[in-house]
């Protein structure tokens, strides 16, 4: 059996970063996001989450980090967006301070 024979699973990205609903919007107050999606690759996961984000409304963006994530997650607040990741969206999750 070679690697091609393998059931492959999905690789889930994390993107890790900081939007703006407006351009003129202080640093401070940004909201931190964590999007979670499907892509081949590092570049159309960023690609993909800043164009799910502009069609949210959001002027501005900061990306900071990116990963796999590694099965799914034990936090409750991944449950849903895991799934939908998935099924082919990009699910943003917002987190406030």
């Amino acid at each position: 059996m070679n690697d091609n024979d393998m059931d492959m699973e999905p690789v889930v990205y994390i993107v890790i970063g900081r939007v703006w609903k407006d351009e003129d919007t202080s640093p401070d107050a940004a909201i931190t996001i964590h999007a979670l999606l499907r892509a081949p690759d590092d570049d159309d996961a960023v690609r993909k989450t800043l164009e799910a984000l502009s069609s949210q409304g959001f002027a501005e963006a900061e990306l900071d980090q990116i990963g796999v994530i590694d099965g799914e997650p034990d936090e409750p607040i991944y449950e849903g967006a895991y799934q939908d990741a998935l099924s082919g969206n990009v699910a943003i999750v917002t987190l406030s301070e």
